[in-house]
């Protein structure tokens, strides 16, 4: 879906919120101007998205974070998703005769960690409180908003895994799904927010939600427990960092794919890109090459920490991509990626806040494909995720299913710092797309200097596996038939499809302390600043 229009970069120096709703982007910014920080304006726009894109984030979901502060720079990672059940059986699935476990499967439930995340940022570094944060979802829940148009072609195609559990009509208008300009209320949303906004992450793992979930799970087939809720927490934990052309690149760790932008990063930092030529044939082989040995390592190693036999500082060191870079022919595209040998010791919403003072949030929450498993908690308006099947069932597999373990997780949030100072707070979601949107952006950026709207206009490619590579159709023919030359199986598709992810970007000038937002023309999306 194209329409004729464009973007300039959007400026300001009081604040941004960068998302792919601007009705979620501006509950962020009413937070802002009511006293709120970038952290506060996060989880106000995090809240306001699960309402108005119901179908691609909410409290039945995960989300990760970085998060920077102005007055001490420190770049912190937060982790909230959640594990799989105690009860969780690889053999169990196995013996009924499953080689992969399905994403409309009550199998594929993890324990929803995203108000677990919620709460963690807000108490560690907000302003207000959950309360306060959430007032904009809750009226937007109750009183209804028009369905943007992306936003409802998504929801068409997505309707049909609602077909699943009663809970369904839920997220339905009339029995179908709602048009653009349709006014959409979510009633029983409203609610289960309201019940967190006045008693916080624990009203959601403990007490009536809780029990609501584990028991519709468990109806449905399912292992989730109420204890398995009550343990839940969220982490803080280390985030990953690696430099590219003096710039610092922080990633949440593992079990997110961070480390697959980072390789990739690494990987490319060996090419002189710049003077290959901006969407040039041969600064496109060297990406997509790059980003296809970075994909088959993390596809093997990147797991849930507790279980991976490769350390990242061994997938991230600078030595180990040089191998891997060696791989690369110039003239010529590897038939067959395989991973490499490190030394031994595994459908989303993106948004990007910077307030007036310098603090950054680069948050991404998820209940994976549209709306999850599809199952919906009946009168809760919680639509639960399906990220638990993304692991294995190989036993020998780092990612293998086992119980109270995390899954691999294909949502990862940006930042980069330069001279300690703060550069960018962006992300590109899109499940398999989101490293190598970042690996994108980042070069056109770094690389080629454009701004955080260029940035996101312009071309992707999309390494699809054993479907190749697929090029928007906004690559000129010359550079379509170049990478056919070097062996790409090349397969050019729509513009601003589907394929090719959506991202956020927001830049700050350390020195005038403006901020310089874009927003992604694939998506509904809005920069917006004051």
């Amino acid at each position: 879906m194209k329409f004729d229009s464009r973007r300039s970069p959007v400026m300001a120096r009081n604040g941004m919120v960068s998302t792919t709703q601007p009705l979620g982007a501006m509950a962020g910014i009413r937070v802002l101007m009511g006293g709120g920080n970038a952290v506060d304006a996060a989880v106000a726009t995090a809240a306001a998205l699960n309402v108005v894109e119901p179908l691609s984030t909410g409290v039945g979901g995960d989300m990760f974070a970085l998060v920077r502060m102005a007055h001490d720079g420190q770049v912190t990672a937060l982790n909230a998703s959640g594990r799989s059940a105690a009860a969780a059986s690889l053999d169990e699935l196995v013996n009924q005769g499953m080689d992969v476990i399905s994403d409309q499967s009550p199998y594929a439930i993890t324990v929803p960690g995203a108000v677990s995340g919620w709460q963690a940022i807000i108490d560690r570094y907000g302003n207000m409180g959950l309360a306060d944060v959430l007032k904009p979802a809750i009226e937007y829940a109750e009183d209804g908003f028009p369905v943007s148009e992306i936003i409802s072609r998504h929801w068409d195609f997505s309707a049909y895994r609602l077909e699943g559990g009663p809970g369904g009509p839920e997220m339905l208008l009339n029995g179908k799904p709602p048009k653009p300009g349709d006014v959409f209320q979510n009633p029983t949303l409203a609610e289960t927010l309201r019940t967190v906004a006045e008693g916080g992450a624990k009203a959601f793992y403990n007490g009536p939600i809780a029990e609501k979930i584990a028991n519709f799970v468990q109806k449905m087939g399912g292992w989730i427990t109420t204890e398995d809720m009550a343990d839940h927490y969220a982490e803080w934990v280390e985030p990953s960092c690696t430099s590219y052309r003096g710039f610092d690149c922080w990633q949440v760790p593992p079990p997110t794919q961070g480390l697959n932008a980072l390789m990739a990063l690494n990987i490319a930092e060996g090419f002189d890109l710049a003077d290959m030529g901006y969407q040039s044939v041969d600064a496109y082989h060297h990406l997509i090459e790059s980003m296809r040995l970075s994909f088959g390592d993390a596809m093997q190693y990147i797991a849930d920490p507790a279980h991976m036999n490769v350390a990242s500082t061994e997938l991230l060191s600078k030595q180990y991509a040089a191998t891997r870079r060696a791989m690369i022919d110039p003239n010529r595209a590897q038939a067959v990626i395989t991973p490499g040998k490190p030394p031994s010791h595994p459908d989303t919403v993106y948004l990007t806040c910077v307030d007036g003072d310098g603090n950054a949030c680069s948050f991404i929450n998820s209940v994976y494909m549209g709306f999850g498993t599809g199952l919906v908690v009946p009168t809760t308006g919680i639509a639960l995720h399906n990220r638990g099947s993304s692991f294995v069932l190989d036993p020998e597999h780092a990612n293998a299913l086992a119980p109270r373990k995390r899954p691999f997780h294909t949502l990862i949030p940006g930042m980069v710092t330069r001279n300690d100072e703060l550069w960018a707070s962006y992300g590109v979601m899109g499940s398999m797309q989101q490293a190598q949107g970042h690996l994108q952006v980042i070069s056109n950026m770094v690389d080629f200097d454009k701004n955080p709207q260029e940035a996101l206009n312009a071309p992707r490619f999309s390494v699809r596996f054993e479907e190749g590579i697929f090029l928007e159709d906004l690559v000129t023919t010359e550079v379509v038939k170049g990478l056919q030359a070097k062996g790409h199986p090349i397969t050019v598709r729509e513009p601003h499809g589907i394929f090719f992810g959506s991202g956020q970007i927001i830049r700050r000038d350390p020195e005038s302390g403006v901020l310089t937002g874009g927003s992604e023309p694939r998506a509904d999306g809005a920069a917006i600043g004051w």
